[in-house]
């Protein structure tokens, strides 16, 4: 990550991040808004260079911000029609950090309406497509942000990952995407999609800007009560062998040979690097795609029902009562993907149905986190797929909405049990698309899982 000094430039990073992104944005729609303003926060920066006056660990340095991150620069849209026009009043907390440290926003990522997907083919502005063959989707919902850090326009983009929409996109875009443990950085000015599993992460394309991303973004803040204190700054990766696990349950027909034979290809890497493999079984982890579809709808309905055309931003024009008002500027406003969630979230939370599915989904969610518990009793990381498959073709899912979630199967275990999981890319396909695998850790082992993905690539 190049950093502002006399020799470079705040203002040429700025306008070469900027030049690039306007130059990728009509092949691959990799943004809603390019700041151009930014030139300005560069110019103020140099300035204080020249002067002597202490800069930030980030001065200068341009990046993507995902547009569900508020900010009061541009509008935040989350990708979505019933938010055109909102210029919110407030930063979120993990934006005035990175800011504080002088990084400067070049322009807003697309996504998944909502961060509702797995391609970033559901966004009212179109979708975005994948760095390396434009006919294939981006992966989601951060689709985004990973094809601005993909294409070398920033060194660095914010995310969000729900369920695996940091790592799956960067598995699909060859860079490293960050997942950090539950709470570790603060989700406050962040639209929400379902709180008890959304996380703040990072896309980058070298792993030890992550670290600093995560020495700049972690700690507690009054606004988040679910942020934990900063125990990042007071970790320390341990060096030596490490135990590595592997689960027998995901290595079967369902996924792509050629990500299977790359995991064999890794796990013979890291034995001769003298590392040792153990296997695990974890049964539960079969039901966890199940018990994310229950419960994440559940929060997504309950977390949407705000946007109703009366406070700010979209409102139907078509609305003679009040009634009408929030039926059609739902109708209108929310994609259809975000409107399934809701349904399936208000069933599931309906009377009768509540005990049925809720309630079971939260227990199989307990199983699943006591799993993973044992399975860290026995190893120091598990490495796995990130994803199923590698990018597909853009419009081969879009209407298929259970192939669709299938994407998710790998990666939403995690987002249920709270644990820091890391995308880092490893090859590439026979056609030439990018593989990535997932490293996971044990809550707050983000810094150790950040110093062995080095060495995973290597």
């Amino acid at each position: 990550m190049k950093i502002a000094s006399k020799d470079q430039s705040a203002v040429e990073l700025v306008r070469e991040a900027l030049d690039k992104a306007h130059q990728y944005q009509n092949e691959y729609q990799v943004f809603n808004w390019i700041n151009d303003e930014a030139i300005k926060q560069a110019e103020e920066i140099d300035r204080r260079i020249a002067n002597g006056e202490t800069v930030g660990r980030l001065a200068g340095v341009p990046y993507a911000l995902k547009d569900n991150f508020l900010s009061k620069a541009g509008e935040t849209t989350a990708s979505a029609l019933i938010l055109e026009g909102f210029k919110s009043p407030v930063t979120a907390t993990a934006v005035k950090k990175l800011e504080a440290e002088g990084a400067i926003m070049i322009g807003r990522t697309n996504l998944d309406a909502f961060a509702h997907g797995s391609s970033t083919e559901n966004s009212y502005y179109g979708p975005t497509k994948n760095s390396k063959d434009t006919e294939r989707v981006a992966g989601g919902s951060s689709g985004g942000s990973a094809v601005a850090v993909a294409l070398g326009i920033v060194p660095f983009a914010t995310g969000t990952d729900t369920g695996g929409s940091i790592r799956q996109p960067a598995s699909f875009n060859g860079v490293y995407g960050l997942k950090p443990t539950y709470g570790a950085i603060s989700r406050y000015g962040v639209v929400a999609m379902a709180s008890s599993t959304d996380c703040v992460g990072f896309f980058a394309r070298e792993a030890e800007d992550l670290d600093l991303l995560m020495e700049v973004c972690a700690g507690q803040d009054a606004n988040d009560l679910t942020s934990l204190p900063d125990y990042y700054a007071a970790s320390e990766a341990e060096e030596g062998p490490k135990k590595i696990g592997i689960i027998k349950d995901f290595d079967n027909e369902a996924i792509d040979s050629e990500i299977r034979n790359t995991l064999k290809q890794k796990i013979a890497e890291l034995e001769a690097k003298g590392h040792e493999i153990v296997e695990l079984e974890m049964p539960a982890l079969k039901y966890a795609l199940a018990a994310y579809y229950i419960i994440v709808p559940a929060e997504v309905s309950s977390n949407l029902s705000r946007h109703d055309g009366v406070r700010y931003a979209y409102r139907s024009e078509e609305a003679q009562t009040l009634d009408q008002l929030y039926e059609h500027t739902r109708g209108e406003g929310f994609m259809p993907e975000n409107k399934r969630r809701i349904m399936i979230g208000n069933f599931v939370l309906s009377s009768g149905f509540y005990d049925a599915y809720y309630i079971k989904a939260a227990k199989a969610r307990t199983v699943i986190i006591n799993e993973y518990q044992k399975a860290f009793e026995q190893c120091d990381f598990i490495l796995s797929p990130v994803s199923p498959n590698p990018a597909f073709k853009l419009g081969a899912k879009v209407n298929d909405p259970v192939a669709m979630y299938l994407e998710d199967v790998l990666s939403v275990p995690l987002n249920l049990a709270g644990l820091p999981g890391l995308s880092v890319p490893v090859g590439q396909t026979a056609e030439g698309l990018d593989l990535g695998l997932q490293l996971v850790g044990p809550r707050r082992s983000d810094k150790s899982l950040i110093k062995f993905a080095q060495e995973l690539k290597g």
